[in-house]
């Protein structure tokens, strides 16, 4: 079969949805039964083909972004000329420049599947300017994959093809997890002492306010990987409020998270918005014997780790239970060995890489 995936960016780019592109590109160039190819844009800059890992990445020009979106006409003209070779499109939505290529320019007869990670959230007027054409893009799917149940039945638009959508959780190669680490480990002990963990961009769904407020009645240091938009707003709030002691913003992005993983108490994940599908630092966390504290999402977060099973669950935006939760797991050591093992066994049952890779290949080739 030969594969191509659409998404807006590919690595080196951060981010949750391009490393995934990423890890189904190479899992399925090593296997002979597929070639793997991306179209996706240039964050900034002329259009460049290249080849990493077995997998041809076509990026196409581009001008920037617009509202987290690439301004690229050049993407358009790529999409025309390589699409019609290829046995099958799988599109990353929400990406409505892959929906508006596919309805002016694509054979209605290729077969084409669908990834399909959120909702579109903040942008609700370009949420309803392309909203029609995603519509038409999930209604011509052969298969509509979702990392989760939860997530396909809370979207206003997946709830219409329920009878369509594949669940296929992500996952993480365990073995990599467990990899000994202690002298890193040691040097984060010996930098920031004891410490409870968060990672992910400093954006507004992430719910790193909300955090912060519920830091102020929480005891504990906390440290936060990361960087974003949210990055001056934050640290004004950890300095007004003499948090300065006690969260940490690292900023510098660490090219290996496990052992801050391994080093840390627990993962706080506090989103606070459906942007936030699923949560893949979850899992990272869990592979580790970490316990999460998450939100009661209408998306695949709380799925992902369970309450009093894997950590615990709030209610969004609910920084006093926040805070209670933080308190619990710092304090209760019993508990947090408990929801440890807890995290252990659900990441290594039921999210692993070896089982993400084999249901989607299955998949795949059924279409």
């Amino acid at each position: 079969m030969k594969l191509l995936q659409i998404n807006k960016l590919y690595p080196p780019h951060l981010g949750g949805i391009e490393n995934v592109v990423r890890d189904i590109a190479e899992s399925l160039a090593l296997d002979t039964n597929f070639k793997s190819d991306v179209l996706v844009c240039q964050e900034k800059g002329k259009k460049a083909v290249e080849e990493v890992n077995g997998v041809k990445i076509y990026r196409s020009a581009s001008f920037g972004r617009l509202f987290s979106m690439p301004i690229s006409f050049d993407f358009f003209r790529l999409f025309k000329k390589i699409a019609k070779d290829y046995d099958l499109l799988l599109i990353h939505h929400p990406y409505p420049l892959a929906s508006l290529a596919r309805f002016l320019f694509l054979n209605k007869k290729k077969p084409i599947a669908v990834w399909y990670h959120s909702d579109i959230i903040r942008q609700k007027f370009l949420a309803y300017l392309v909203y029609p054409f995603i519509y038409l893009d999930l209604k011509a799917a052969k298969t509509i994959f979702v990392s989760s149940r939860r997530l396909a039945e809370n979207s206003p638009l997946l709830k219409k093809f329920l009878d369509k959508c594949l669940v296929i959780p992500f996952g993480v190669s365990m073995n990599e997890y467990k990899a000994d680490y202690r002298a890193e480990v040691a040097d984060l002990h010996s930098k920031y002492g004891r410490f409870m963990l968060s990672v992910g961009r400093l954006v507004y769904y992430k719910g790193y306010l909300d955090l912060l407020e519920a830091i102020k009645t929480a005891p504990g240091k906390l440290l936060i990987v990361g960087t974003g938009p949210l990055e001056a707003e934050m640290r004004k709030v950890i300095t007004e409020n003499n948090l300065s002691d006690r969260v940490i913003i690292d900023s510098s992005h660490p090219k290996n998270l496990i052992p801050y993983y391994q080093a840390c108490e627990f993962l706080v994940f506090p989103s606070s918005a459906r942007s936030e599908a699923f949560g893949l630092v979850q899992i990272e966390a869990m592979a580790c014997a970490k316990p999460v504290i998450n939100t009661n999402l209408l998306t695949g977060v709380p799925e992902v780790s369970l309450d009093n099973v894997s950590g615990l669950t709030v209610s969004v935006g609910d920084s006093k239970g926040l805070s209670a939760a933080i308190k619990s797991l710092w304090e209760d050591n019993e508990l947090r060995l408990k929801l440890s093992a807890g995290a252990l066994k659900r990441a290594e049952d039921n999210y692993s890489k070896e089982k993400f890779e084999t249901d989607l290949k299955k998949a795949l080739l059924k279409i």
